[in-house]
């Protein structure tokens, strides 16, 4: 008896459990997100967009895209908030735009070392014929280097929660070191815990 009435138990579980069911949707990647203060894909957006229009209109950067489409890699942001925000994301938004833009080549150091382990099979594994083979050094070199930081302030006080973050980007002349172009971004959130049943 005690049996059957496990077996029964486990089963109207079973079927109370396969019976729950997730509704998903799908929405506007551009829309508003602000489900909470922590970094989010509005932010990125804003970002991205404030640093590509400042980037492209500042006088010096229109000089130099007057006539040719300088050559440019991007350093990793450094991440100085105390979230974990993937900033390779950030800096990928803002690549496509200025690829976009048509003003600007990129090479891609991220992908540096399996690019040369590629050359490397061709060259010496001895299984690749030689004639379509690709040759070593031909890569353009980068001419500027695109860098900078996203830092946060965050404060707590009575149930509500303040955060400052502040995205520096600038466009540093490899040759010479100069600092070309330089810009920030600031976005301040905040949030008020709610009372439960309120």
């Amino acid at each position: 008896m005690k049996i059957k009435f496990v077996v029964a138990s486990l089963f109207a579980a079973s079927v109370l459990t396969g019976c729950a069911s997730t509704n998903v949707s799908y929405g506007d990647a551009q829309a508003v997100e602000s489900l909470t203060k922590d970094f989010g894909s509005t932010d990125l957006q804003m970002i991205a967009d404030k640093m590509v229009d400042d980037m492209l209109t500042f006088p010096v950067v229109v000089q130099l895209t007057q006539n040719r489409r300088p050559v440019m890699f991007v350093d990793r942001i450094r991440n100085k908030t105390q979230e974990h925000i993937d900033t390779e994301s950030i800096t990928d938004t803002i690549q496509n735009k200025l690829i976009n833009s048509g003003k600007f080549r990129f090479v891609d150091m991220t992908a540096a070392n399996a690019m040369a382990e590629q050359l490397n099979y061709q060259k010496n594994s001895g299984l690749v014929n030689q004639s379509t083979s690709v040759k070593a050094g031909g890569h353009i070199g980068a001419e500027y280097m695109l860098n900078g930081n996203l830092s946060s302030i965050v404060k707590n006080a009575g149930g509500k929660s303040d955060v400052y973050y502040k995205f520096t980007l600038k466009l540093q002349n490899i040759q010479t070191g100069i600092v070309e172009w330089t810009s920030e971004k600031e976005i301040r959130k905040s949030a008020k815990r709610s009372t439960f049943g309120l």
